[in-house]
Protein backbone atom coordinates (compact mmCIF):
# COMPACT_ATOMS: atom_id res chain seq x y z
CA UNK A 1 0.00 0.00 0.00
CA UNK A 2 1.20 3.50 -0.95
CA UNK A 3 2.04 5.99 1.92
CA UNK A 4 -0.74 8.59 1.98
CA UNK A 5 2.74 10.99 2.42
CA UNK A 6 3.42 9.62 -1.71
CA UNK A 7 0.06 9.97 -2.92
CA UNK A 8 -0.45 13.33 -2.52
CA UNK A 9 2.38 14.83 -4.47
CA UNK A 10 0.51 12.25 -7.36
CA UNK A 11 -2.98 14.24 -6.63
CA UNK A 12 -1.45 17.95 -6.35
CA UNK A 13 0.44 16.85 -9.81
CA UNK A 14 -2.95 15.93 -11.72
CA UNK A 15 -4.45 19.22 -9.98
CA UNK A 16 -2.05 21.25 -11.90
CA UNK A 17 -2.25 19.94 -15.10
CA UNK A 18 -6.14 20.15 -14.98
CA UNK A 19 -5.20 23.77 -13.91
CA UNK A 20 -3.24 24.19 -17.28
CA UNK A 21 -5.45 22.33 -19.27
CA UNK A 22 -7.14 25.69 -21.17
CA UNK A 23 -4.16 27.29 -21.29
CA UNK A 24 -3.13 24.94 -23.25
CA UNK A 25 -5.76 24.06 -25.61
CA UNK A 26 -5.46 27.96 -26.18
CA UNK A 27 -1.71 27.49 -26.86
CA UNK A 28 -2.81 24.78 -29.56
CA UNK A 29 -5.72 26.29 -31.33
CA UNK A 30 -5.39 25.86 -34.70
CA UNK A 31 -4.62 29.19 -36.92
CA UNK A 32 -6.35 29.89 -39.70
CA UNK A 33 -4.45 29.86 -43.03
CA UNK A 34 -4.79 32.23 -45.98
CA UNK A 35 -3.58 32.28 -49.20
CA UNK A 36 -3.36 35.28 -51.68
CA UNK A 37 -2.16 34.97 -55.21
CA UNK A 38 -1.54 38.54 -56.67
CA UNK A 39 -0.20 40.61 -58.92
CA UNK A 40 3.28 41.43 -58.59
CA UNK A 41 2.85 45.32 -58.71
CA UNK A 42 0.91 44.82 -55.34
CA UNK A 43 4.01 42.85 -53.63
CA UNK A 44 4.99 45.70 -51.24
CA UNK A 45 1.51 47.07 -50.12
CA UNK A 46 -0.41 43.45 -49.91
CA UNK A 47 2.69 42.44 -47.32
CA UNK A 48 1.74 45.32 -45.40
CA UNK A 49 -1.83 44.86 -45.64
CA UNK A 50 -1.61 41.34 -44.43
CA UNK A 51 0.59 42.08 -41.19
CA UNK A 52 -2.08 44.55 -40.95
CA UNK A 53 -4.97 41.97 -40.90
CA UNK A 54 -3.22 39.42 -39.21
CA UNK A 55 -3.54 41.73 -36.07
CA UNK A 56 -7.05 42.52 -36.60
CA UNK A 57 -7.91 39.34 -36.86
CA UNK A 58 -6.04 37.04 -33.84
CA UNK A 59 -5.67 33.64 -35.25
CA UNK A 60 -5.34 34.16 -38.92
CA UNK A 61 -2.10 34.09 -40.72
CA UNK A 62 -2.15 35.32 -44.14
CA UNK A 63 0.29 33.48 -47.38
CA UNK A 64 0.92 35.77 -49.86
CA UNK A 65 1.84 34.19 -53.45
CA UNK A 66 3.28 36.75 -55.97
CA UNK A 67 3.61 36.64 -59.89
CA UNK A 68 2.25 38.05 -63.09
CA UNK A 69 -1.57 37.99 -62.94
CA UNK A 70 -1.26 35.00 -66.13
CA UNK A 71 1.03 32.85 -64.10
CA UNK A 72 -1.01 33.10 -60.95
CA UNK A 73 -3.99 32.60 -62.89
CA UNK A 74 -2.62 29.30 -64.47
CA UNK A 75 -1.79 28.23 -61.38
CA UNK A 76 -5.13 28.56 -59.67
CA UNK A 77 -6.09 26.73 -63.05
CA UNK A 78 -3.38 23.69 -61.93
CA UNK A 79 -5.19 23.22 -58.52
CA UNK A 80 -3.48 25.12 -56.51
CA UNK A 81 -4.21 25.65 -53.16
CA UNK A 82 -5.39 29.35 -53.17
CA UNK A 83 -7.99 31.14 -51.16
CA UNK A 84 -8.16 35.11 -52.81
CA UNK A 85 -6.70 35.99 -56.28
CA UNK A 86 -6.01 39.80 -56.78
CA UNK A 87 -5.28 41.16 -60.45
CA UNK A 88 -3.45 43.60 -62.38
CA UNK A 89 -6.27 43.66 -64.68
CA UNK A 90 -9.82 42.50 -65.49
CA UNK A 91 -8.84 40.42 -68.47
CA UNK A 92 -7.35 38.11 -66.32
CA UNK A 93 -10.27 38.01 -63.95
CA UNK A 94 -12.47 37.93 -66.67
CA UNK A 95 -11.23 34.82 -67.81
CA UNK A 96 -10.49 33.32 -64.29
CA UNK A 97 -14.56 34.12 -63.86
CA UNK A 98 -15.10 32.41 -66.95
CA UNK A 99 -13.63 28.79 -66.20
CA UNK A 100 -16.03 29.24 -63.16
CA UNK A 101 -13.00 29.27 -60.85
CA UNK A 102 -14.57 32.58 -58.41
CA UNK A 103 -17.15 32.32 -55.91
CA UNK A 104 -19.03 35.30 -55.36
CA UNK A 105 -17.49 38.51 -54.05
CA UNK A 106 -15.95 39.90 -57.05
CA UNK A 107 -14.62 43.86 -56.47
CA UNK A 108 -12.29 46.72 -57.39
CA UNK A 109 -10.01 47.84 -54.57
CA UNK A 110 -7.36 49.95 -56.51
CA UNK A 111 -5.83 51.76 -60.03
CA UNK A 112 -2.74 52.21 -61.45
CA UNK A 113 -1.33 54.62 -63.93
CA UNK A 114 1.39 53.37 -66.48
CA UNK A 115 4.22 55.41 -66.77
CA UNK A 116 7.94 55.07 -69.10
CA UNK A 117 11.00 55.36 -66.81
CA UNK A 118 14.53 55.24 -67.67
CA UNK A 119 18.02 54.85 -65.21
CA UNK A 120 18.28 57.72 -63.30
CA UNK A 121 20.90 58.79 -65.26
CA UNK A 122 19.88 58.45 -68.54
CA UNK A 123 19.82 60.79 -70.91
CA UNK A 124 17.77 61.51 -73.83
CA UNK A 125 14.69 61.78 -71.61
CA UNK A 126 11.61 61.24 -73.26
CA UNK A 127 8.42 63.15 -73.33
CA UNK A 128 5.83 60.76 -75.43
CA UNK A 129 5.71 57.77 -77.07
CA UNK A 130 6.48 59.05 -80.19
CA UNK A 131 9.84 59.80 -79.22
CA UNK A 132 10.77 56.37 -78.07
CA UNK A 133 11.52 55.94 -81.82
CA UNK A 134 14.48 57.58 -81.58
CA UNK A 135 18.20 55.53 -82.41
CA UNK A 136 18.76 56.34 -78.59
CA UNK A 137 15.93 53.46 -77.74
CA UNK A 138 17.36 50.47 -78.89
CA UNK A 139 16.23 48.52 -75.85
CA UNK A 140 12.71 48.59 -74.32
CA UNK A 141 11.30 46.55 -72.37
CA UNK A 142 7.50 45.62 -70.54
CA UNK A 143 5.31 42.32 -69.89
CA UNK A 144 5.23 39.43 -71.99
CA UNK A 145 1.90 41.00 -73.39
CA UNK A 146 0.44 36.92 -73.26
CA UNK A 147 0.20 36.78 -69.83
CA UNK A 148 1.32 40.09 -67.67
CA UNK A 149 -1.51 42.94 -68.12
CA UNK A 150 1.35 45.39 -67.97
CA UNK A 151 2.44 44.42 -71.58
CA UNK A 152 -1.40 44.43 -72.73
CA UNK A 153 -1.35 48.04 -71.48
CA UNK A 154 1.61 48.70 -73.13
CA UNK A 155 0.70 47.33 -76.65
CA UNK A 156 -3.03 48.58 -76.66
CA UNK A 157 -1.08 52.13 -75.68
CA UNK A 158 1.76 51.77 -78.63
CA UNK A 159 -0.83 50.51 -81.27
CA UNK A 160 -2.99 53.74 -80.73
CA UNK A 161 -0.54 55.77 -81.53
CA UNK A 162 0.48 54.08 -84.40
CA UNK A 163 4.02 52.75 -83.20
CA UNK A 164 3.82 49.05 -83.12
CA UNK A 165 5.53 48.07 -86.04
CA UNK A 166 8.13 50.58 -85.40
CA UNK A 167 8.65 49.63 -82.05
CA UNK A 168 8.55 46.06 -82.64
CA UNK A 169 12.30 44.96 -82.88
CA UNK A 170 13.41 47.12 -79.53
CA UNK A 171 10.92 45.06 -77.12
CA UNK A 172 12.68 42.74 -74.34
CA UNK A 173 9.94 41.21 -72.91
CA UNK A 174 9.67 40.23 -68.90
CA UNK A 175 7.98 38.10 -66.70
CA UNK A 176 6.11 40.34 -64.53
CA UNK A 177 6.41 44.24 -64.22
CA UNK A 178 8.94 43.68 -61.34
CA UNK A 179 11.34 42.19 -63.69
CA UNK A 180 10.80 45.11 -66.12
CA UNK A 181 11.98 47.46 -63.23
CA UNK A 182 14.83 45.43 -62.59
CA UNK A 183 15.76 45.80 -65.92
CA UNK A 184 15.48 49.66 -66.03
CA UNK A 185 17.31 50.32 -62.52
CA UNK A 186 20.25 47.61 -64.03
CA UNK A 187 20.53 49.99 -67.20
CA UNK A 188 19.87 46.50 -69.15
CA UNK A 189 17.25 48.36 -70.99
CA UNK A 190 16.71 52.26 -72.26
CA UNK A 191 13.51 52.73 -71.09
CA UNK A 192 10.78 50.47 -69.73
CA UNK A 193 6.81 50.28 -69.27
CA UNK A 194 6.01 49.90 -65.96
CA UNK A 195 3.50 51.14 -63.44
CA UNK A 196 3.81 54.40 -61.37
CA UNK A 197 3.66 52.44 -57.91
CA UNK A 198 6.61 50.17 -58.89
CA UNK A 199 8.47 53.63 -60.43
CA UNK A 200 8.27 54.84 -56.43
CA UNK A 201 9.77 52.02 -55.01
CA UNK A 202 12.75 52.07 -56.84
CA UNK A 203 13.21 56.43 -57.20
CA UNK A 204 16.79 56.05 -56.28
CA UNK A 205 17.76 54.22 -59.46
CA UNK A 206 14.81 55.08 -62.07
CA UNK A 207 13.25 58.46 -63.01
CA UNK A 208 9.88 58.55 -64.66
CA UNK A 209 10.30 59.94 -67.85
CA UNK A 210 6.15 60.80 -69.20
CA UNK A 211 2.75 58.83 -68.02
CA UNK A 212 1.14 56.54 -70.84
CA UNK A 213 -1.90 57.17 -71.78
CA UNK A 214 -4.32 54.50 -71.74
CA UNK A 215 -7.53 53.73 -73.16
CA UNK A 216 -8.01 50.82 -70.72
CA UNK A 217 -8.48 51.82 -67.35
CA UNK A 218 -5.68 50.41 -65.27
CA UNK A 219 -7.85 48.30 -62.34
CA UNK A 220 -7.15 46.01 -59.80
CA UNK A 221 -10.31 43.12 -59.09
CA UNK A 222 -9.84 41.03 -55.84
CA UNK A 223 -11.97 37.68 -55.79
CA UNK A 224 -12.49 34.44 -53.72
CA UNK A 225 -11.21 31.41 -55.30
CA UNK A 226 -14.49 28.42 -55.63
CA UNK A 227 -11.91 25.99 -54.22
CA UNK A 228 -10.56 27.69 -51.38
CA UNK A 229 -11.03 26.14 -47.95
CA UNK A 230 -11.68 29.08 -45.76
CA UNK A 231 -14.65 31.47 -47.68
CA UNK A 232 -15.43 32.96 -44.40
CA UNK A 233 -11.64 34.02 -44.01
CA UNK A 234 -10.89 34.95 -47.66
CA UNK A 235 -14.35 37.35 -47.53
CA UNK A 236 -13.04 38.97 -44.40
CA UNK A 237 -9.82 39.72 -46.16
CA UNK A 238 -11.53 41.02 -49.46
CA UNK A 239 -13.26 43.04 -47.19
CA UNK A 240 -10.40 44.54 -45.11
CA UNK A 241 -8.81 45.19 -48.25
CA UNK A 242 -11.51 48.06 -49.03
CA UNK A 243 -11.35 49.26 -45.80
CA UNK A 244 -9.73 52.44 -44.56
CA UNK A 245 -6.39 51.14 -43.03
CA UNK A 246 -5.70 49.14 -45.82
CA UNK A 247 -6.92 51.60 -48.45
CA UNK A 248 -4.46 53.75 -46.58
CA UNK A 249 -1.47 51.39 -47.00
CA UNK A 250 -2.52 51.28 -50.81
CA UNK A 251 -2.35 55.46 -50.80
CA UNK A 252 1.09 55.36 -49.86
CA UNK A 253 2.24 53.08 -51.85
CA UNK A 254 0.54 55.42 -55.10
CA UNK A 255 -2.25 53.57 -55.57
CA UNK A 256 -5.37 55.37 -56.55
CA UNK A 257 -9.07 54.69 -55.36
CA UNK A 258 -11.14 51.90 -57.32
Amino acid sequence: MNHPLIRAPRRLVLLALMGLAPGLALAQAPTQELTVSAAASLTNAFQDIAKAFERAHPGSKVVLNFAASGPLLQQIRQGAPVDVFASADQETMDKAAAAQLLAPGRVDFAANTLVVVQPAAASPSPKALADLAAPAFKRLSTGSPASVPVGRYTLEAVKAAGLEAELQPRWIYADSVRQVLAYVARGEVDAGFVYRTDALIEKDRVRIAFTVPTNTRVSYPIAPVAAGKNQALAQSFISYVRSAPAQEILSTYGFAKP
